[in-house]
């Protein structure tokens, strides 16, 4: 029997990804914006925090179960840094590019440039459900200070993977999700909804 998911977001290739991994189980994977679901505020200090309100914010408003995600690049030498804010790293309004400027700026000094992604996902029965399921990904790399690469979004032209010598821009949407920390986080959550 399959049963109705809706996704914490409303893009398209988390969706696309999510639900390769997710149908096979027996959810049918829907965006909130097919249900007019507006984004959730994310005024939270932890990845964790912010990826269950999303989630209890889209059970809510359309009753079924739902799944969010948060996730972003963190700086060892910046502290964790963009972290949560990576997508408004910059301000507002957001941006990719001024957002990238301002990471390579802030670690043009820096000596360490180790950087790693973190993703965690939340699954939600109901909006009060009060054992979440949470699963979380990490994928280990460095910033580098010039773009290289076409794939991706974010960070993904800074962001290089020493073991496979590329940026994450550089990799195959395949190559990408079989090492990255939202598919690492994705196949934890599939082992848990088992």
């Amino acid at each position: 029997m399959t049963q109705r998911l809706i996704l914490a977001s409303n893009n398209a290739g988390k969706l696309k990804e999510f639900a390769q991994l997710l149908e096979p189980i027996g959810f049918e994977l829907h965006p909130q914006g097919e249900f007019d679901v507006p984004e959730a505020e994310e005024p939270f200090g932890t990845f964790v925090e912010n990826a269950l309100a999303k989630a209890r914010h889209a059970a809510r408003l359309t009753g079924l179960p739902a799944l969010a995600d948060d996730s972003g690049v963190c700086v060892n030498a910046l502290g964790g840094a963009p972290g949560v804010y990576s997508a408004r790293f910059a301000g507002e309004p957001k941006s990719d590019a001024r957002n990238n400027a301002k990471l390579v700026a802030d670690l043009a000094q820096q000596g360490d440039k180790s950087a790693y992604y973190y993703c965690v996902l939340v699954y939600v029965r109901h909006a009060d459900d009060p054992q979440p399921v949470i699963a979380d990904g990490r994928w280990n790399g460095e910033i580098i200070a010039t773009a290289r690469g076409a794939n991706g979004f974010g960070y993904d032209p800074h962001f290089l993977i020493p073991l496979l010598g590329k940026t994450t821009a550089e990799l195959e949407p395949d190559v990408k999700n079989a090492h990255s920390h939202r598919g690492q986080a994705l196949r934890a959550l599939v082992e848990k909804l088992r």
